[in-house]
């Protein structure tokens, strides 16, 4: 596994939010992170990129333990967080925007060939290079927004909530270009509301509720499980 995960526990304070949670990631797999608003998704991934401390357990990439590595030492190693509402710099271009994921020195020199990249997989961004962020549709800061992760050459992408108040028609062009990130290797953790969504386009899931690990499998399990709908149905 290229991620994995182990015993995760993390409080803010005295207030502890998440307990004993594992999961793990290989190379090529995308893997749904699922639960209930409040359930303690973005609180692990966030703890995973070094923007929260963990309390106990571990969290190894590649084998090397990261709980006592900032946030800025994780990403030279392959590690990218797009974090949820987008994020982008309103008041820079496109092209700002994403030349600023590419700040570590491997991405930094490789910046110009990864951004065309970039708009290989997203014409759109071509499109509007030289326009403010701020005057892009919700869809197109999301392009940009993960355009911006994989700017860092991650072998890990993390998005927080992908497809929130996207139209279909963008959804799916998202949905592609994670399949093709998939093929190329590249290991994706995603969040998302969308129960049916998340677990048609990942090969597994790990579903929280209240901080803790409900329940964990492969997608094509989980998808019409009825402790699944107790979690998010109540029934």
């Amino acid at each position: 596994m290229l991620l994995e995960v182990e015993n995760l526990e993390v409080a803010y304070g005295d207030y502890q939010v998440v307990w004993g949670v594992s999961l793990a990631v290989a190379a090529g797999e995308s893997v749904a992170l699922l639960g209930p608003n409040g359930s303690g998704k973005s609180t692990v991934v966030n703890t995973i990129s070094g923007l929260l401390p963990a309390k106990a357990g571990d969290i190894r990439f590649n084998g090397v333990s990261l709980v006592d590595r900032p946030t800025h030492a994780r990403a030279p190693l392959g590690i990218a967080h797009v974090l949820e509402r987008r994020r982008v710099f309103p008041h820079l271009t496109v092209q700002q925007n994403l030349f600023l994921g590419a700040w570590h020195s491997a991405a930094r020199a490789a910046r110009g060939e990864t951004a065309q990249r970039i708009f290989g997989l997203f014409p759109r961004l071509l499109e509007r290079q030289n326009q403010l962020a701020r005057t892009l549709s919700g869809g197109e800061q999301q392009m940009l927004a993960i355009g911006r992760g994989l700017m860092a050459l991650p072998r890990l992408l993390m998005v927080d909530e992908p497809f929130l108040g996207l139209a279909p028609q963008v959804a799916q062009q998202l949905q592609s270009v994670f399949e093709t990130l998939k093929s190329e290797g590249m290991a994706i953790l995603f969040i998302e509301q969308n129960v049916r969504l998340a677990l048609s386009m990942a090969g597994r899931g790990y579903i929280l509720e209240g901080g803790r690990l409900a329940i964990a499998g492969p997608a094509a399990t989980l998808v019409d499980s009825p402790e699944v709908r107790r979690i998010f149905l109540g029934v």
